[in-house]
């Protein structure tokens, strides 16, 4: 994509265009490495922050009759001593057989190319690929090289699995046993992936005892299941070569793909409106967006900002009796424009749920006011906390259903933070509303943190043009919020 932006209609210079980009501009490499910090960030993200999370919500749901793994001292030094034997010898045997099979890797890669070549299939079906698709013909021995450069880096992780077996197994012959099988099994692989004869010729001993069930049952069996299945594959392809092949998706399916981000804008947008209108009645803090900003937490306003956003949107949708999501007056997200994503699938469906609960639950203007305080200020794990909240319905059942559905809500937002790219998109509507804010006077604000968040600004501003997103946002219609 950055190629054909790059190259295209009204670029003056285009060699110069395909390694450098200008202000008016988000083509060339430049760009590319921006977009690569940026996927360097939420990596880092997700690895300090939401694997924590996932952490702390299992030690949260923890039953009283269940304890942490110990980690048993006493397995240690044979764990490490199968280690240290398995790591060179897998890495060896391992690497051995990739280098032995790397020429039938070649050869049938050639082969398969030159075969979707004729047939226009694969990497050859749209017109606009075929130069790529050509070139990835001559660049296919890189793709090679490739791969046995994997298969070296992997073999490092078979190696310490040995290691984890000894431990599992409490057995220094088990380790060694798996130190064995491993290289067996990356051949049997090797040979299903190129479509070569079943199995292995190499030894395979068993390495979990007989009275492992809890290892045994559940992975052992799914790997036979899984060996038996692609066995049965091999011989269909065998036999009919052509069926098995699968149908590349063409161009204007993985363009389609870009737009979750519409879904993403909307709700930063949202989050922005309402949190300067959340910090103007004082429902916000400059403690609040502090601890946010200086620390990374602050329940406030990673996830009850959004959770009223989404709630609010639910209102309105119940309001106007729609069929899906009224995201704004001309937008109605439904099953049939809703983004194709599996991150998303899981979402629409709740959803849609709470907002025919909110249509039978019939709110009053004063409800809805009163319920974007309950949602940032109280508790909302029993009727009983919205007794002196002043909320103009006294009926213990209709507040139940109400604080359900907040509890529902904040724990969809909850499980959303996780996802790569929220948090830093959260952290820069964070600090935009903490500027905002105390230059219209609406807070006062800490000297220290203010200046944090200058040279946080400062030093992101040749990434403000989110290339992910700019480009995502560009193949669809921009969404305005109507709050």
């Amino acid at each position: 994509m950055a190629t054909f932006e790059a190259v295209g209609e009204g670029v003056a210079d285009k060699l110069s265009h395909c390694f450098l980009s200008n202000a008016m501009s988000q083509d060339g490499t430049a760009s590319t490495i921006r977009g690569a910090c940026m996927v360097v960030r939420d990596v880092t993200d997700f690895c300090f922050h939401s694997y924590f999370s996932f952490m702390d919500e299992l030690s949260e749901k923890m039953g009283d009759d269940e304890e942490p793994t110990d980690i048993k001292l006493s397995y240690l030094p044979r764990s490490f001593l199968v280690a240290l034997v398995a790591v060179p010898l897998d890495v060896l045997m391992i690497t051995g057989v990739a280098l032995w099979k790397s020429p039938c890797m070649l050869l049938k890669g050639w082969q398969r190319l030159c075969e979707d070549l004729v047939g226009r299939e694969g990497p050859f079906l749209e017109t606009v690929c075929v130069p790529f698709a050509g070139l990835a013909i001559i660049l296919w021995p890189l793709a090679v090289i490739a791969g046995v450069i994997a298969s070296f880096l992997s073999s490092f992780f078979f190696g310490l699995h040995a290691g984890l077996i000894a431990y599992q197994e409490a057995s220094f012959q088990m380790g060694l046993s798996y130190m064995i099988s491993a290289v067996a099994l990356y051949d049997e692989y090797t040979n299903d992936l190129l479509y070569l004869r079943e199995g292995s010729c190499l030894p395979r001993p068993k390495y979990r005892k007989a009275g492992s069930a809890k290892y045994e049952t559940g992975r052992n069996k799914d790997e036979h299941n899984v060996t038996a299945a692609s066995a049965e594959k091999q011989h269909q392809g065998q036999r009919k070569h052509r069926r098995v092949l699968h149908r590349s998706k063409t161009f204007m399916e993985t363009i389609q793909r870009l737009r979750p981000i519409q879904i993403w804008d909307w709700l930063f947008r949202s989050c922005e409106i309402n949190g300067r209108i959340l910090l103007s009645e004082g429902l916000i803090s400059s403690e609040d967006i502090e601890e946010f900003i200086t620390k990374g937490k602050g329940k406030k306003l990673s996830i009850k900002l959004p959770a009223w956003c989404i709630l609010h949107c639910l209102i309105r949708s119940a309001k106007h009796d729609t069929h899906g999501l009224l995201i704004s007056d001309d937008v109605e997200v439904t099953n049939f424009n809703w983004p194709k994503d599996k991150v998303f699938d899981w979402m629409l469906g709740p959803l849609l749920v709470l907002k025919e609960q909110m249509k039978k639950l019939e709110l009053t203007e004063d409800e809805e006011l009163c319920l974007q305080k309950l949602i940032m200020t109280n508790a909302n794990e029993k009727p009983s906390d919205w007794d002196d909240c002043g909320f103009p319905s006294s009926d213990g059942v209709k507040r139940a259903q109400l604080q359900a559905i907040i509890r529902r809500l904040q724990g969809i937002v909850a499980n959303m933070s996780r996802i790569p790219s929220f948090r830093r998109r959260f952290m820069s509507l964070a600090r935009a509303l903490y500027l905002e804010a105390i230059d219209a006077g609406t807070i006062d604000g800490s000297r220290k943190v203010e200046r944090k968040v200058k040279a946080d600004i400062a030093s992101e501003e040749l990434q403000s043009r989110d290339v992910g997103d700019t480009k995502g946002s560009s193949n669809g219609t921009s969404v305005d919020v109507d709050m």
